[in-house]
């Protein structure tokens, strides 16, 4: 059942707004900005991956908060979970030339205090001029609100929701970070003959 689900998950992937992404980053690239991405549990860990890929594969500067734990748990004690993200893009000077990329299950919602800390820092992107993009699943919350470019995981079973939100950010950053007007570098295996 579940991989039926899954090629009905891929077969509803939007490829615009992908290839609107891919628009996005490839100017982003072109005008030296720079790439945040913004992921909280399967999130964070698919921003990490997301980072060395987009970082090697694809040329562009790219950084993720839940990677200097350090820093993190810092401005988690300091300040709170819910600004983490906000203060900081606000030190790492985020701005028009620069992305904010989010991996998220729902998008956040401030109402329901869902995610909290992406949406104060998508506040914070949005006031700085960045574009912000994302991969999210349900209905996209708050990150499709204000995106600029936006994949919605369609949703083919409510139980599912999480395990494909979560494996379909990685399978688009991999679209998106190997499509042929980002990809700069050659990847190991590719290379193999």
């Amino acid at each position: 059942m579940y991989m039926e689900e899954v090629c009905r998950v891929a077969q509803g992937i939007d490829q615009g707004q992908v290839d609107k992404i891919v628009r996005i980053l490839a100017k982003t690239r072109a005008d030296g900005g720079r790439l945040f991405f913004l992921g909280v549990g399967g999130g964070a860990g698919n921003a990490s991956h997301a980072v060395n890929d987009f970082r090697k594969i694809a040329a562009i500067e790219s950084y993720a908060p839940t990677d200097n734990v350090s820093e993190l748990t810092a401005r988690v004690n300091d300040d709170g979970w819910e600004t983490v993200f906000a203060r900081w893009l606000e030190v790492s000077k985020v701005g028009s030339r620069d992305v904010v990329f989010v991996f998220s299950v729902g998008g956040g919602n401030a109402e329901k205090n869902i995610s909290a800390n992406i949406v104060q820092g998508l506040k914070v992107a949005k006031a700085a001029g960045a574009k912000v993009v994302g991969v999210v699943g349900r209905d996209g919350g708050y990150t499709a609100q204000v995106a600029d470019a936006c994949v919605i995981v369609p949703t083919v079973n409510p139980e599912t929701v999480t395990p494909h939100a979560e494996a379909f950010q990685a399978v688009v950053w991999h679209l998106i970070v190997s499509h042929p007007d980002l990809k700069q570098n050659e990847m190991k295996w590719e290379a193999v003959r």
